[in-house]
């Protein structure tokens, strides 16, 4: 199954207490903003934070950007609050964070209707701890409404009690983890935060490697951090390219009645065709948002 092809290749966390921010963030060449209630608000500055979020969802102008509120957990004291106001205001998502069972996104599902939320909004989670990646396959396939993984790196490294470092091998066991269940599942997955905001060489090389692996995006903490994500996850005029000249050969070729086509000397398959017009498709909606 392939997710939506709805551009996520930059996800900024934006803290739901800095009025500022959230004004700024209207102009912001991001693909997507996580208005955030949860880990970058203080306790006391959470009711503000949450009427604050739902003022400025409520007041647009956000233009194509994806607006996902990271509410706190069910289990706080804010989190039904939260629930409820988001359920009242326009966003295009709620984000559950630290996610470890089926029975919480269905909690949440359930409390999303119970507060008169639309049916259809989406339920974003976020696998944060051991038990969550052990676990991630019936938690991807726990509803219908369940639409994309975010990895948090952060909180995962920590209950490892490991440490961060430049090739990631602390963490690549559970990133893969995280891009097997949502493809097998056909949900959308993205790449935890870079915490270095002078390593620009250092989110270069995460973001690459998050391509790789399979993200649609990354999850960010600043704005200057946007340019790389965006460069690293949308395809690249190369590969475009590469794309058109394996459709158009395919197409010649069928039309021919051929079963066996080589472009630029390799061997292309329908596998190969498929993921050429994926490309394209991204491509397309990353342009559309323009």
């Amino acid at each position: 199954m392939i997710p939506s092809l709805r551009p996520r290749r930059s996800v900024l966390f934006m803290p739901g207490s800095n009025a500022r921010a959230l004004a700024k963030a209207r102009a912001l060449p991001a693909d997507a903003l996580i208005l955030d209630l949860e880990e970058s608000v203080a306790p006391d500055a959470k009711e503000l934070a949450r009427r604050q979020v739902a003022a400025a969802v409520q007041q647009g102008g956000y233009g194509h950007r994806e607006l996902v509120v990271r509410i706190n957990a069910l289990a706080t004291r804010w989190g039904r609050d939260d629930v409820a106001a988001i359920a009242a205001c326009a966003a295009d998502a709620v984000l559950v964070p630290k996610v470890e069972s089926r029975d919480e996104v269905q909690g949440v599902v359930d409390a999303l209707r119970e507060a008169g939320a639309p049916s259809d909004l989406p339920v974003w989670v976020m696998a944060e701890t051991p038990l969550a990646f052990l676990r991630l396959d019936a938690i991807a396939g726990a509803h219908p409404r369940l639409k994309v993984i975010v990895v948090g790196t952060s909180d995962l490294v920590k209950d490892l009690h490991a440490r961060h470092s430049r090739q990631r091998s602390e963490t690549a066991t559970a990133l893969s983890m995280a891009v097997l269940a949502a493809r097998a599942h056909g949900l959308g997955v993205l790449d935890g935060v870079h915490l270095d905001l002078d390593d620009d060489e250092g989110l270069r090389c995460a973001c690459e490697q998050g391509r790789g692996m399979g993200f649609d995006g990354k999850t960010l903490i600043h704005p200057r951090q946007i340019a790389a994500a965006n460069a690293a996850y949308g395809p690249s005029a190369d590969e475009l390219d590469a794309a058109r000249r394996i459709q158009a050969a395919w197409d010649k070729a069928r039309a021919a009645g051929q079963g066996v086509v080589v472009v630029d000397g390799r061997l292309v398959e329908h596998l190969h065709v498929l993921e050429a017009a994926r490309l394209l498709a991204v491509a397309a909606a990353i342009a559309a948002n323009a």
